[in-house]
């Protein structure tokens, strides 16, 4: 019988992306994991999942992102906070253009943090092609950046700016996976 080596199991990484609904999360994770965008709005149902194999040069291995999109409206709050449990990373994603989305991250973490405890966090302010209608200073959004200790990420979903960034954590990946 040969012996049984376990660097030989792929390493995998759950990251769940979570935030109010209509702030673009499903399109984030899919055109991040896909390569693809739709306009076109389609409300979650409890979570998506989706996967993608990231390389981490700095080891020089690869790792499997499974990617858990969770629904951000309240009547799903009981059944999608049963899917963050495992979750070693979480993306928290909120509308330039959506004050409460803005507001409730707390909430989001709170939540986040009861099922996981403390895990690697990004944030990702989204729709930034919609600056000039913004709900939030860049102040108040600095502010909320370092209240809830995260490193920040601006992007525009539909025009594909920034949407891998929220993603490259690898130093934070390398920490999980090491």
């Amino acid at each position: 019988m040969e012996d049984f080596d376990c660097d030989d199991f792929e390493k995998t990484l759950k990251v769940i992306v979570v935030g109010n609904g209509n702030v673009g999360k499903t399109s984030m994770t899919t055109r991040y994991a896909k390569g693809k965008y739709t306009g076109t709005y389609k409300k979650t149902i409890g979570v998506d999942f989706m996967e993608k194999t990231v390389e981490l040069r700095d080891l020089g291995e690869s790792i499997n992102l499974m990617i858990w999109d969770t629904a951000g409206q309240e009547e799903f709050d009981a059944l999608t906070s049963r899917y963050y449990k495992g979750a070693g990373a979480v993306i928290y994603v909120f509308s330039t253009v959506d004050r409460a989305s803005f507001e409730d991250l707390p909430k989001w973490k709170r939540k986040v943090e009861e099922e996981c405890g403390q895990i690697c966090s990004v944030l990702v302010q989204n729709k930034i092609d919609l600056i000039d209608d913004a709900a939030m200073s860049r102040d108040e959004v600095e502010d909320m950046t370092d209240f809830l200790n995260m490193r920040l990420y601006r992007s525009c979903v539909q025009d594909n700016i920034n949407v891998g960034e929220g993603w490259s954590f690898s130093k934070l990946l390398q920490l999980q996976v090491a």
